[in-house]
């Protein structure tokens, strides 16, 4: 088996690259007002959707609970609801827009399971394509993403008001207290 070195990666692990003093899901959920620029495409009462930084596919998303908890164990009936909500939405708007014939739905629930942020709980909505593991990245060890995140949540953001209807502006803090982050 061919062993590869990738140290720079512990910089991602131990999250130093974030910038942030605090977790960074806490951070976009106090931050509404940056939504655009994090690439935060939806918010609802208990959660919201964002396209994940590292993505593996064009549109990968994250929804994300407001509540900083690590597992779906320790989430109310409510934001359970919610996360399934906001989850089946995005799905809709990905298929609007990018029309992928299936999804990857899921969580890696701790560090040992590969969560790059283990102390606070999301779900991965990932788009897939018949072939999507193409030559570059089954040989060349390297994955495109054939459009930029700012242009992918333009165009979410875009179908989930054509979809939905406007967004709410939601006041993250009205939020229940126990939510707020």
């Amino acid at each position: 088996m061919n062993q590869i070195w990738a140290p720079w990666r512990m910089e991602y692990i131990r999250g130093k690259h974030k910038g942030f003093d605090s977790c960074v899901f806490c951070q976009f959920a106090r931050q509404s007002e940056d939504d655009l620029a994090q690439h935060v495409i939806a918010r609802s009462t208990y959660t919201f959707a964002t396209l994940n930084r590292y993505p593996y596919t064009y549109g990968h998303s994250m929804v994300i609970p407001y509540e900083h908890v690590p597992s779906t164990e320790d989430l109310n009936p409510d934001t359970l609801a919610d996360l399934m909500q906001m989850t089946n939405q995005t799905m809709r708007v990905l298929r609007e827009i990018a029309d992928p014939p299936a999804f990857n739905i899921g969580a890696n629930i701790g560090a040992a399971a590969g969560a790059g942020i283990a102390a606070h709980f999301h779900l991965h909505i990932v788009p897939r394509w018949n072939g999507d593991h193409s030559f570059m990245e089954c040989i060349g060890g390297t994955r495109t993403v054939p459009d930029t995140l700012s242009n992918i949540s333009e165009q979410m953001r875009a179908a989930w008001e054509q979809l939905f209807g406007p967004m709410q502006d939601l006041d993250i803090r009205q939020r229940p207290s126990e939510y707020s982050a």
